[in-house]
């Protein structure tokens, strides 16, 4: 007996409420329908049907099979589509979203190569600092940093950032450098915010230290921000990956590292689960690939 194709036609018989309906559907004759139903029973060792003259109706344990036939033949169906669609070619237009600075400073490059190696793919990137809604935008794959909510979307971890303090060794070698952040206060800082007054920033695994800041300038950019850092006026808090190449270049440094939050994950985000288009499923996995090597967000 082929067990999908009896599973398939007791799906049939069950919605469509008969024998002679299902192999109507089937292209069968019902003395088939019947025997496949039969081979079916004997096989689980239940009865699956009542049959009288005027109906066909499901037995509690052909009730209870039902809802597993559906799950099995639904993950089957899935599964090939995922094997058919591994060979496809990549090809369409493909929408990428990210942060602004992340998606400038590692999603365009590891884009523009995947794009080198998919002609038949054209790039869209939308970069912003605020969540995208990538159903309802269209989004094919999106970066989001920080802890997720829960949803249906995909997700694969790629790394993890921290909020770091830094400066400009000008700067420390001027004022000296803050060893707990209550010493901000004694410091000249440059905020990135929308909010133009005094804030609040935490510190601590925990987020349980609490200090309130009152920076000199205000930045709405944090291009701006490390800009100035750079130049030696202050301070600035932003992301790491937002600094990592300058940290690593040594024309800035971090303070107050043992204060640090606990980092912020990254993850690469996706709508489509195992069916999604070509273009999806490899961008995906070459993006994962690229970011999880990089150590910049590592």
């Amino acid at each position: 007996m082929d067990r999908w194709h009896a599973m398939k036609v007791f799906l049939r018989v069950a919605d469509g409420g008969g024998f002679a309906e299902a192999a109507r559907q089937l292209n069968m004759s019902a003395p088939a329908v019947t025997r496949a139903i039969a081979a079916l029973e004997e096989t689980i060792g239940a009865r699956l049907f009542i049959r009288t003259t005027r109906a066909v109706k499901l037995t509690d344990a052909g009730s209870r099979y039902l809802l597993d036939c559906r799950r099995i033949l639904a993950d089957i169906e899935e599964a090939e589509a995922a094997a058919a669609g591994a060979f496809a070619r990549p090809s369409g237009t493909l929408t990428v979203t990210a942060p602004v600075l992340f998606g400038q400073m590692y999603v365009m490059p590891l884009l523009t190569e995947y794009l080198k190696n998919n002609p038949a793919v054209t790039g869209r990137a939308l970069f912003f600092d605020r969540i995208t809604n990538i159903v309802d935008e269209g989004i094919d794959a999106a970066i989001r940093i920080g802890h997720l909510p829960d949803s249906g979307l995909s997700a694969i971890g790629v790394g993890s950032v921290r909020r770091v303090i830094c400066g400009s060794h000008d700067y420390f070698a001027k004022h000296g450098v803050p060893s707990h952040p209550a010493d901000l206060a004694n410091h000249s800082l440059v905020a990135v915010t929308s909010a133009w007054n005094s804030l609040e920033w935490r510190f601590g695994r925990e987020s349980d230290i609490a200090v309130s800041v009152n920076p000199q300038l205000f930045c709405n950019t944090n291009e701006a921000a490390i800009s100035t850092a750079l130049d030696g006026w202050g301070l600035t808090r932003v992301l790491s990956y937002q600094v990592a190449p300058l940290l690593a270049a040594g024309r800035l440094q971090t303070v107050l590292s043992d204060f640090e939050e606990s980092p912020l994950p990254v993850h690469v985000v996706h709508s489509e689960g195992r069916n999604a288009a070509a273009k999806v499923r490899s961008f995906v996995d070459f993006a994962v690939a690229k970011l999880r090597a990089n150590p910049l967000i590592n």
